[in-house]
């Protein structure tokens, strides 16, 4: 650029380019010109032109070169990439650039040909994805390298992954144990069952709230769920929708948790053969640094020094961290084990027995009462909503009792406390019907008892 067009108006950064505010430089340009100066000008320029027509050295198969290129896109220089795997530099590589790196470490047979066509064809260039593996090859322990930076990196989302479904199971426990809606869906459920089954059962198992909604009654052939949820507004109003109460349980409902104890194995084992990579690593070192003493004895080059202090920042660090990560795991080991072992506690104070509690996962467990409750709050919600559809209709009624439609004249205004016991005299006499008990969930507890020797659900008698 000879000269500097103005800019068009105001911008954010002034009203000139950045090169009009540079300050001059003072330069010796005697020797620049000397450092610079053309030797051979002409015949320098037929070698290069030479250089450039010859084809580069490719021996690699075309899909191999074609992700080594692909690759190498989302890297930095393969020249800078030796200094930043030596320090573990992650301002010039990141995580996903340390993943990729991985899938391109150079097997010895790829290194033994680049070398040997290096070797026939001295003044060729090498293909780029040759000259990448090149370089990658002459790094000493290259995969241990990369495997205990990439732990380094990875370990507090492994551990995260182990931790947070603990912590889900260990709040589902709490909600569940602390939830009074819980506990009366269990009795009410539990009552109703005994008096449909004429049995006297103390308890049954958790899976059965799954079953209520497949279970109907015989005259407005609504399912179980929707008269548990009719008694529960009614004997107990103060109840929740149970769902919004245990959220943990839904997030538990959603992990593996025998994939949770398989992780934290791998994650110890990862970090044993970490310790391992270390001591390789620092066996080379020390061998790195009598080579130098011999080296510097024998007047050769001391370009090991950029090196040696490279591996100085990662001799420091590793040890420090796999110490870290080796304590942490010894935490995260304990905190499962408490957490499985309370887990089958809180199931035998469920009623579940030692031979069930085996077989019983966390997550088949959550999932059903993640399930049972997001039922519950549908119908529940739907319950709540036709009462308030219903109540503009009845105050309406209660005001014009001789609008058509309503109710015959002198007909007596129905209150509230009358529509609530002709709802529980429907529900009774559901509850009573020896044909709706004959469509009962066979895996109910049943009581070998003639169907006509049944009692009622309520001692007091509906009054209908």
């Amino acid at each position: 650029m000879q000269t500097l067009a103005p800019l068009p108006r105001m911008t954010r950064f002034g009203t000139q380019t950045i090169w009009a505010g540079l300050e001059p430089v003072d330069l010796d340009t005697n020797r620049l010109e000397y450092l610079f100066e053309s030797k051979g000008s002409s015949t320098c320029f037929k070698l290069a032109s030479g250089r450039q027509k010859q084809p580069s050295v490719s021996v690699l198969g075309m899909k191999r070169s074609n992700i080594i290129t692909i690759t190498l896109s989302s890297l930095p220089p393969p020249r800078l990439l030796p200094p930043a795997i030596y320090s573990m530099d992650s301002s010039v590589l990141d995580r996903e650039d340390v993943q990729r790196l991985q899938a391109l470490i150079p097997t010895e047979e790829e290194l033994s040909l680049i070398r040997d066509a290096k070797a026939q064809n001295p003044h060729s260039p090498l293909a780029q994805a040759e000259l990448c593996l090149l370089t990658l090859g002459e790094i000493s322990h290259l995969s241990s390298r990369l495997q205990l930076w990439a732990f380094a990196l990875d370990y507090d989302s492994l551990e995260r992954e182990i931790a947070e479904p603990l912590f889900h199971l260990k709040m589902a426990m709490e909600q569940l144990a602390g939830s009074q809606t819980f506990r009366c869906i269990l009795a009410t459920v539990l009552a109703i069952g005994n008096v449909l089954n004429g049995c006297k059962a103390r308890g049954f198992e958790l899976s059965y709230l799954g079953k209520l909604s497949q279970v109907r009654d015989t005259h407005s052939r609504q399912p179980l769920l929707h008269h548990v949820c009719v008694l529960l507004l009614q004997l107990y109003p103060q109840s929740s929708d149970l769902y919004s109460d245990t959220s943990a349980v839904t997030k538990a409902g959603k992990c593996d948790y025998s994939l949770v104890q398989s992780n934290l194995s791998q994650l110890e084992a990862l970090c044993k053969a970490s310790w391992e990579q270390l001591k390789v690593l620092d066996k080379a070192e020390e061998k790195r640094k009598g080579g130098k003493g011999e080296k510097r004895r024998g007047g050769g080059r001391g370009g090991g020094d950029e090196t040696s202090a490279q591996e100085g920042s990662l001799r420091q660090q590793l040890p420090k961290i796999l110490k870290e990560c080796g304590e942490k795991l010894k935490v995260l080991r304990a905190v499962h084990r408490r957490v499985i072992n309370r887990f089958h506690s809180f199931l035998l104070f469920l009623g579940y027995s030692r031979a069930m509690v085996r077989d019983t996962k966390a997550e088949d467990f959550c999932k059903t009462i993640s399930n049972f409750s997001l039922e519950f709050r549908s119908t529940r919600q739907g319950l709540l909503l036709q009462r308030e559809r219903e109540r503009p209709r009845s105050g309406a009624e209660n005001q014009s009792p001789r609008t058509p439609g309503g109710r015959r004249r002198g007909q007596p205004a129905p209150t509230q406390d009358t529509e609530r016991s002709e709802e529980q005299c429907l529900l009774e006499e559901v509850l009573r019907t020896p044909e709706s008990m004959s469509r009962l969930d066979a895996t109910l507890p049943q009581h070998r008892r003639r169907m006509a020797d049944i009692q009622g659900s309520f001692s007091r008698k509906p009054k209908c």
